[in-house]
């Protein structure tokens, strides 16, 4: 099935598991400690649930590595597989903050490279998808809009930053670029808001697994942005126990 197709196939099931999530959002939640250390909840389960049922449906072939499955973890990656992360910023739903910065997440990676994304912020109801044949889009109203990041300037940038892991290696490092106007964001939904044209760039030096960056990261390359490790080389994917370390996202 063509990278496109799948995203076609793949919105209602996405929609899906933002609706099982909102349900779970909208009662008392409890959540649980991971073996990493992380949060988890029922809407975790829920959401990924939905996923795992329609990937096994639509594309039963290709090997699926999800945050909540464990032992997933441990599988080498293969040259063309799915990463899930049912809902990323677990630590922005549980905060009820009202900016609803939690996102479900799916990519396609082929060859290390991320080449099809879908993040959808329930919340917020803002749908992405980007691949890389075909481009990005904001779903509105039912509606495909085509995004693109915006031209970059040296003077003006806006900066995304974690709503929940930003430590004094990113404000260092923002300051030194002279970047003033800051926005905390949760999830990958700061990858989307590049690729819109909302906002510049998004450093991160903090750990984070590649199921938390991967669709972002898709959205981000088809909307013209990029991901870029320190040495300046793009973001691989299927890295050994899935981990990244720090990488600069920019228009």
């Amino acid at each position: 099935m063509l990278n496109e197709n799948l995203i076609t196939a793949l919105i209602p099931a996405t929609r899906l598991a933002g609706e099982r999530i909102m349900d779970v959002y909208s009662k008392p939640v409890e959540s649980h400690t991971k073996a990493d250390g992380s949060p988890a909840t029922e809407a975790d389960l829920a959401a990924e649930a939905v996923i795992l049922d329609a990937l096994k449906e639509i594309a039963p072939n290709i090997v699926v590595i999800s945050e909540e499955n464990a032992a997933s973890h441990s599988v080498k990656a293969p040259e063309r597989f799915f990463l899930v992360d049912p809902l990323d910023g677990t630590k922005e739903f549980l905060k009820r903050d009202g900016k609803g910065s939690f996102t479900v997440n799916i990519a396609l990676v082929e060859n290390c490279v991320p080449v099809m994304g879908i993040v959808y912020a329930p919340a917020l109801e803002r749908m992405f998808y980007g691949s890389k044949a075909k481009g990005a889009f904001e779903l509105e109203n039912g509606v495909a809009k085509n995004i693109s990041v915006r031209k970059q300037s040296s003077a003006n940038r806006v900066a995304v930053a974690s709503a929940s892991h930003r430590d004094s290696e990113t404000d260092a490092w923002l300051a030194a670029e002279g970047i003033a106007e800051i926005l905390s964001v949760g999830s990958s939904l700061k990858f989307c808001l590049i690729a819109c044209g909302e906002a510049d760039i998004y450093p991160r030096f903090g750990p984070t697994m590649e199921w938390d960056t991967a669709a972002g990261d898709a959205v981000l390359r088809a909307a013209g942005g990029n991901v870029f490790l320190p040495d300046g080389s793009l973001l691989p994917y299927g890295k050994k126990d899935y981990r990244n370390g720090a990488f600069i996202a920019s228009a």
